[in-house]
């Protein structure tokens, strides 16, 4: 076959032409060495995270074996590791949970929409957003002070001092910096175009922010919150400032709601942290044991998460 007969190769796009081209050059050394350095790196964590996961969850193992999963979940604190269960730690979390999620993510939300749509862009709202992205920053144990000094002492009637209520208000503080920032992001990703389209048809602001902003900003908004609770979920210091209880303690069967809100309580991160000081080898296991609830139920609220984001998320 002549030269003049040979097919001619298919037409390639700009992107490939470049992407051939890069990949066709020769590497250097230094580059190869960069990235051995990487993927040693990322084998390096990927096993110290296995190894600690394998060695807690064989420490817990035979408190699965001895007690069952249910006892386990559904028994109250003791000072004896064999009746030792995280009831009341796991529904404390729970309760915790609700409260960040009714307070923390509408208003967090709300005051992303208006930073981020109605604000006008000066040196106040900049001053704002700054301060924010500092608050996020901030050790949680510094809003655990702030939840002493305002929900336990100053609006103790309201709150009955160290409560659920005072823990649930201080974890809402601790993230709402966190899903502001994430909310705003979301809505600051989705293209000027479409608020455009929605401007030429004759739409308001509220119509445009509504309709088109919104629903595709929906599924990082909720990523974030999302993935905010999952932080408050594991958050220990601010709990054990506000009054959370390290050890057993009882509620009456005929208490009221408010009475239970307004009582003693504890979690679950204050629950393995009080285990993990006991000198006892059953009380190690029992740490372990709650670790290993503690690591699914964080990876749950991540999984919602991703499963959230790959529902709700639109194609441009």
């Amino acid at each position: 076959m002549t030269a003049e007969s040979r097919p001619l190769p298919p037409p390639q796009s700009a992107t490939e032409a470049v992407e051939q081209a890069i990949m066709g050059r020769t590497r250097d050394w230094r580059s190869v060495v960069f990235e051995l350095a990487l993927l040693t790196s990322l084998f390096i964590a990927l096993g110290v995270l296995v190894w600690l996961i394998a060695d807690i969850f064989v420490r817990a193992l035979p408190v699965f074996q001895e007690r069952g999963l249910m006892e386990f979940l559904a028994n109250p604190m003791s000072s004896n590791p064999r009746r030792a269960g995280i009831g009341q730690a796991l529904w404390g979390s729970i309760v915790l949970m609700i409260f960040v999620a009714i307070l923390a993510i509408p208003i967090g939300i709300a005051a992303a929409i208006y930073l981020e749509e109605y604000a006008p862009d000066n040196r106040l709202t900049r001053l704002i957003n700054t301060t924010v992205r500092n608050l996020a920053g901030v050790p949680a144990v510094v809003y655990g002070l702030l939840g002493i000094a305002v929900f336990v002492v100053l609006l103790r009637d309201w709150t009955g001092g160290q409560s659920i209520v005072s823990g649930g208000f201080t974890l809402a503080i601790v993230v709402l910096p966190i899903v502001i920032i994430t909310s705003a992001e979301s809505l600051r990703a989705v293209p000027s175009a479409i608020r455009e389209a929605g401007y030429g048809v004759g739409a308001t602001k509220w119509e445009v922010i509504r309709s088109h902003v919104l629903p595709y900003a929906l599924p990082g908004v909720l990523t974030g919150t999302i993935l905010t609770i999952g932080r408050a979920f594991g958050e220990t210091a601010p709990l054990l400032l506000v009054g959370a209880v390290t050890g057993g303690f009882a509620v009456a069967a005929n208490a009221t709601v408010v009475e239970r809100l307004q009582g003693p309580y504890t979690a679950l991160p204050t629950v393995i942290y009080s285990w993990a000081r006991q000198p006892r080898a059953e009380f190690r296991e029992l740490t372990a044991a709650a670790i290993i609830v503690l690591l699914v139920m964080v990876l749950l609220i991540n999984a919602i998460a991703i499963i959230l984001r790959n529902r709700y998320a639109r194609k441009w």
